[in-house]
């Protein structure tokens, strides 16, 4: 590490300490900038530990959603993202307005949508989920009523897959994702053919089929883990392997596809940390109106589980 970037790093943690700040970072961010977080995680997770903590700041190193979701779960605290710029494509791919519309031809379904979504999506929504609880929720909803799923059309079709439910989808996607394709793990799996697969359900269904498991990035954590894994081909965003390999040394891991790099998750940078705790920016609010009503859709998925 360089003198410059060690100054960086000591000014941000001396500057931690002073605003009584958490540092979070998903599993997705730089390197760099999950090496000086104090948790680093999914976005959900990422959330509950901001409202567990005593902190007064929180400095989210994510996207803009997941800010928005610690603050709907942090309401008495501070929260900040280095970069407002860092956007979701998946979660930009449908308004509240959009949903209302959706919502008014299908009447009387259960509204069920994913994290990865605007406070005001969810606002019109009845429950959330995530990537490693949607069958979950699914599971818990009642059996005669129709379910809208959305805005992920490939995380939907998997949960319909697995719950037998049929899902009216929208048809949003994560640009990410979508760049692994079947070929890819079918190279890798040549190239390495004592790995086992794993991929995220943002992945299409033909990439899904072809893994051994099918988890969110902590699920994929945990699997990483397992004493009889020792290598692993991984399907999601490739920022991911900085952790698996930190945590698992030893072991050996394998990007289903290099081109499965998130540029807004990359956006932040250690100087954007340090400039957001500098000037106490850029703050993340959701309007009394909005935040009321997406808690509501939150917390309903926290009575399920995940």
């Amino acid at each position: 590490m360089d003198a410059q970037t060690q100054k960086i790093i000591d000014s941000i943690n001396r500057l931690k300490r002073e605003h009584h700040a958490l540092i979070l970072a998903h599993n997705y961010q730089r390197d760099e900038v999950q090496a000086i977080a104090d948790v680093t995680g999914d976005s959900l997770a990422l959330s509950r530990a901001a409202a567990k903590s005593d902190a007064r700041v929180i400095v989210f190193c994510g996207v803009h959603f997941m800010a928005e979701t610690a603050a709907l779960l942090s309401p008495d605290k501070i929260v900040l993202i280095p970069d407002p710029d860092a956007g979701c494509p998946m979660a930009n791919m449908i308004t509240a307005e959009e949903l209302r519309a959706f919502k008014h031809e299908h009447p009387g379904a259960v509204v069920v949508t994913y994290v990865n979504s605007s406070a005001a999506v969810k606002a019109e929504s009845d429950i959330c989920c995530t990537s490693s609880n949607a069958v979950a929720v699914v599971h818990a909803l009642d059996p005669s009523r129709e379910i809208i799923f959305v805005p992920d059309k490939y995380l939907g079709t998997f949960v319909a897959a697995q719950t037998g439910r049929k899902l009216i989808l929208w048809h949003g996607y994560c640009p990410t994702h979508v760049k692994i394709q079947p070929e890819d793990i079918l190279r890798q799996k040549q190239a390495h053919p004592h790995a086992r697969v794993v991929v995220h359900p943002e992945c299409t269904a033909p990439v899904v089929q072809l893994a051994d498991a099918v988890l969110s990035t902590g699920g994929m954590c945990r699997y990483a883990g397992r004493h009889e894994v020792s290598e692993l081909i991984v399907g999601t965003e490739t920022g991911i392997l900085y952790r698996l390999c930190l945590e698992n040394p030893g072991k050996k891991f394998y990007p289903a596809s290099e081109a499965a790099t998130c540029p807004n998750m990359k956006k932040i940078t250690l100087e954007k940390v340090l400039w957001s705790l500098q000037r106490m920016e850029h703050r993340v609010c959701v309007p009394d109106h909005i935040a009321a009503q997406a808690r509501r859709a939150v917390d309903a998925m926290l009575g399920i589980g995940g």
